[in-house]
């Protein structure tokens, strides 16, 4: 029995990319695993096929920039299995757009979703672990958290400011939570579908010829938890071999 078989996981933005890929692989693992996002029937249907293969799912409707839906689905989770042992911050959006654009709104979600959602997360799921004295908040950025392009520098704010929270939280919670920040490049998913300016869309197009599939992601995430207790991977950038991004 690995140390990860029996966990329970709690994945944001699960219903799609990234959270939906890291889903099967867990349940495939024994983890069980609790799904939020606002899309209930596509969460709805992951979880009948996870079920059907002989996993263990639950999930709940989510908007991460909703603190009370955030403690709902937090509480939800610890209530039907008695702890949280991971906590997958992977809700996000990227509409780029050149800052003269003056998408405001677009800006704001960006800030909403990535950033406050990650730390609502954290808000939640943080007083339980200090009380079971253990767990662990995987948080996911990008390579935009390390470098700024065109277009992009919201986006890219909100992934340093990910980059940044994660760092300050790993110093903060001592030795019994453990904190990893998970920095894709460029993978498949619908993220580049919020897109709205023209030329951005372009560029994006350009800039994903050469992805990754999410379950390249997934299989980093769960590298990650399957670490023992005293191993804090603080850090992954996965991208493709091939990518110059």
């Amino acid at each position: 029995m690995s140390n990860i078989e029996g966990k329970v996981v709690v994945i944001t933005g699960a219903s799609s990319g990234i959270g939906e890929a890291t889903a099967r692989l867990l349940a495939q693992k024994g983890v069980h695993v609790v799904l939020g996002a606002r899309r209930t029937d596509r969460l709805e249907d992951l979880v009948s096929a996870i079920r059907e293969k002989g996993g263990s799912a639950d999930y709940q409707k989510l908007d991460v920039t909703n603190q009370d839906q955030m403690e709902e689905f937090i509480s939800y989770a610890k209530n039907k299995f008695g702890r949280i042992d991971v906590i997958l911050n992977n809700a996000g959006v990227m509409p780029l757009s050149p800052l003269e654009a003056l998408k405001i709104d677009e800006w704001n979600r960006m800030i909403d979703v990535n950033i406050r959602g990650v730390l609502h997360g954290i808000a939640a799921g943080l007083p339980i672990m200090k009380k079971q004295k253990s767990g662990q908040f995987i948080n996911i950025a990008s390579i935009g958290a390390y470098t700024v392009s065109p277009t992009a520098a919201v986006y890219c704010a909100t992934k340093f400011a990910v980059r940044a929270i994660s760092e300050g939280l790993r110093q903060e919670v001592g030795s019994d939570i453990r904190v990893t920040l998970v920095s894709p490049g460029v993978t498949e998913s619908e993220l580049a579908e919020s897109i709205s300016d023209k030329k951005a869309q372009q560029e994006m197009k350009e800039f994903r010829r050469i992805s990754i599939p999410a379950e390249a992601i997934s299989r980093a995430i769960v590298y990650a938890i399957e670490q023992p207790a005293d191993v804090d991977v603080s850090e992954i950038i996965v991208r493709p071999t091939a990518s110059p991004f």
